[in-house]
């Protein structure tokens, strides 16, 4: 058996089951939507947001209106690009970024979306046009490999749930463009759907445009007893992300970069389908079956530790320097040594700029094939006074990712960007290297969801999961990145829910998780050959998975009093993670490596309340999150000015984890009136720790609050005009922070510059204005 066979039996199967003629009474139509493993119970019992919120503030944007809508919702512009960001949610994150430590699972229309060979959730390659809805939902065994903190579920258009033509076209501020077109319709049974995105901007710092093109088509038929709904999703992006620049240099001149360029070029497609058939009037099979292609390449340019061998022997070449240690006791022992840079050949890298400053362009490409299979037996009968929902599946996903990397010597510029010499680096030692890679990967899971009513007002929410994953490395190039990885687990998990009354619900429930460790992470484990933060993978120690065990209690409720309709939630909640993995600094200048980092534990409290009187609505949030170590450890970070000789620095049991903040609340408000609507929100987060300062040794990132406008008014039917205005007060704020090495570089803006802390700037105050018809 080939290892394409089990997907082509998936695609047989799925098949068969579209086309054999429906069991259940034609007359009585259902639409059945494949969204997750488990049917749609576990999505609804989560935080949804839905279109007309992801269209608030007039042009599509799903990203911004979970932050809107969720406390405990944080975005970091780690990579300093808006369609880029680090989507943390209970201190665990959806990032696109390579090297974050992923920890939420992400389904699109009943497939997984997170990228094989990291984990990784681009949000950037879907139109959010064709979203209908984007829901966090809690940690359950269900959702599979790497739902730690729990799942990103996203939901498409169809032209049956979302018939009718919208289109925007808005213009801001750094030469924003946006326009969109969505629309479909639907007859007796068959329905079409289409959406295409387009978005740029010059960005608001230097050097920093970005283009995106996505689009989006569905084609449905929907009978009494079966159905089936063909999606493609396509994207071809052009983005470039600073990241972060140091806080000095900030301070001097905000839009100003520290290197460059940074930049990542996607194309993207993705064909699904998503079949259903009754098979009696409570009994269902449905299913998804999805392949998608995935081609990115990306260039950084870099300051490297590379300067002229001081040693006499070696005058008139390039050595790379490092830090070793000298076995003393002190904090003082770690002297600098040269290594002799060389090529691809094996030759010394003479110096060909007379001593002046060199940089680096790292240079990365990714090719993905993947593909998956989902199918589950849905069951809804009335059973002891309720209904009894039960999910019974099996899926299975597989791919082949062809990475290669390589490193161009080359001389960093007066602008501090990298322009390259054409010399390709290659060390003995590992230290830089270029990298071919193959990784296949094969993940099987089996599962089980039940909500089974106990009374006719308890019901016990029942999962039971089996994981299979198998990765298998080939280097390329050598020898030192095959490798053969196994990881298996069976999560089980449990939730009681008691309906006090109609107004009042009561729950809580235990759940555990599983993560396996990446490619990327796997090739990428050796601190003696450490990896490029631009993708860099050099060698293959084993690591860990990491296992989650998620505790929650809570409460949701609903009234009406004083004319006014009201919505609650509140719970508490605990994840604690054994084995969880961290990406390390290494003592090579912008190399860093994958390693275990014993128990972490998460664990905090979010409460939100939604409130509505005619055409007022107005909506609170506040989430507290605990995020600390809870093993001690010693991890690298030379850059960390509290760091000993060797670089590192000691982590205590009950140090915070870094990069999250500690607070955060929302607050919304809108009013729609006759032919006009406005409305606005205040999302303010507290300080964070710097990554690279897990210890908390360091001044923290400062939080911010930030204050948006929008608002729109109708100036003929279907027609209207909308404005926007993001962070209003114009706020100096940052997201991100960790560690540069500033005395390095030379900073024209700000000469003096000593201080090795780096932000992620937030984007000041920007406006947009736009048209937008909807028929």
């Amino acid at each position: 058996m080939t290892a394409r066979t089990p997907l082509r039996l998936g695609f047989s199967t799925i098949a068969i089951i579209a086309s054999t003629p429906a069991l259940a009474d034609d007359a009585d139509q259902r639409i059945i939507v494949v969204t997750a493993p488990g049917g749609d119970t576990l999505v609804s019992e989560g935080t949804v947001v839905g279109r007309e919120d992801i269209a608030a503030a007039g042009s599509p944007d799903a990203i911004a209106a979970l932050t809107r809508n969720v406390a405990g919702v944080t975005l970091q512009q780690a990579q300093g690009n808006p369609w880029q960001p680090n989507l943390s949610w209970r201190g665990f994150l959806a990032s696109p970024l390579q090297g974050q430590p992923q920890g939420l699972a992400a389904y699109l229309d009943g497939g997984r979306f997170n990228l094989p060979f990291g984990d990784t959730v681009p949000f950037d390659v879907i139109p959010d046009a064709a979203l209908t809805s984007i829901a966090l939902v809690e940690a359950d065994p269900a959702f599979g490999l790497n739902a730690l903190g729990g799942a990103v579920v996203m939901a498409t258009a169809t032209g049956r749930s979302d018939p009718g033509l919208t289109a925007t076209a808005a213009y801001g501020s750094y030469d924003e463009r946006e326009f969109s077109l969505a629309g479909g319709g639907a007859g007796d049974a068959f329905s079409a759907f289409a959406a295409v995105q387009y978005r740029a901007e010059d960005g608001w710092r230097d050097y920093s445009p970005s283009e995106l093109l996505n689009g989006y088509l569905d084609f449905g038929y929907d009978a009494g007893g079966h159905g089936a709904h063909l999606k493609f999703v396509g994207a071809d992006t052009d983005l470039t992300g600073n990241g972060v620049a140091p806080i000095e240099l900030l301070d001097a001149r905000r839009k100003s970069v520290f290197t460059w360029p940074d930049r990542s070029q996607t194309k993207y497609g993705r064909i699904s389908l998503t079949p259903w058939i009754a098979l009696g009037d409570e009994t269902r099979l449905e299913g998804t079956l999805y392949y998608q292609r995935l081609k990115i390449r990306t260039v950084n340019g870099d300051a490297a530790d590379i300067e002229v061998c001081e040693d006499d022997d070696l005058a008139g070449l390039l050595c790379l320097e490092t830090v070793e240690d000298d076995d003393d006791d002190d904090d003082d022992g770690g002297e600098e040594e040269g290594e002799v840079l060389t090529d691809a050949g094996g030759m010394a890298i003479a110096d060909v700029l007379g001593g002046e400053d060199y940089g680096v362009l790292n240079r990365g490409r990714l090719k993905t094939r993947a593909g998956g299979v989902l199918l589950q037996l849905i069951d809804e009968r009335e059973f002891w006074g309720g209904t009894n929902r039960l999910a019974i599946g099996v899926s299975y996903d597989e791919s082949r990712n062809r990475f290669d990397t390589e490193t161009e010597l080359g001389e960093l510029t007066e602008d501090r960007s990298v322009e390259g010499l054409g010399t390709v680096i290659v060390q003995d030692s590992g230290a830089i290297a270029p990298v071919g890679l193959i990784a296949k990967t094969k993940f099987t899971g089996a599962f089980l969801s039940d909500s089974l009513p106990l009374t006719d007002r308890l019901t016990a929410e029942i999962g039971l999961r089996y994981n299979h994953a198998n990765i298998v490395l080939r280097d390329q190039i050598g020898t030192a990145l095959n490798g053969d990885h196994t990881f298996e687990r069976l999560n089980p998990g449990l939730s009681l829910r008691y309906r006090a009354s109609d107004a009042l619900t009561l729950r809580a429930g235990y759940a555990e998780t599983n993560r396996t460790p990446t490619p990327a992470e796997l090739s990428c484990a050796d601190e003696d050959a450490p990896c490029s933060l631009a993708n860099f993978f050099i060698a293959d120690p084993p690591l860990e998975q990491v296992v989650a065990k998620s505790w929650n209690i809570g409460a949701t409720g609903n009234t009406d009093a004083g004319g006014w309709n009201l919505a609650w939630q509140a719970t508490a909640w605990r994840t604690t993670n054994r084995n969880d993995i961290q990406f390390v600094a290494s003592e090579i200048r912008g190399r860093a490596y994958f390693r275990n980092i014993g128990s972490t534990r998460r664990q905090g409290i979010d409460v939100g309340v939604k409130a509505r009187r005619g055409p007022l609505s107005l909506s609170a949030g506040y989430a507290f999150l605990d995020a600390t170590f809870r093993d001690p450890l010693t991890l690298s970070s030379p850059s960390n000015p509290f760091a000993n000789g060797d670089g590192e620095i000691d982590v205590s049991r009950g140090d915070r984890l870094s990069g999250l903040p500690r607070h955060s609340t929302t607050f919304s408000a809108d009013y729609e009136g006759n032919g006009f609507s406005f409305g606005g929100d205040v999302i303010a987060r507290s300080s964070q720790q710097m990554v690279g300062d897990e210890a908390g040794q360091n001044p923290k990132v400062p939080g911010y609050a930030l204050v948006n406008l929008r608002g729109s008014i109708d100036f003929a039917p279907g027609l209207s005009l909308f404005g926007e205005v993001r962070n209003a007060l114009d706020t100096d704020y940052e997201t991100f922070g960790t560690f540069s090495e500033v005395d390095e570089v030379f900073l024209s803006e700000a000469p003096d510059a000593e201080d090795p802390r780096a932000f992620g700037p937030g984007a000041p105050r920007r406006w947009t204005i736009g048209v937008k018809a909807s028929f």
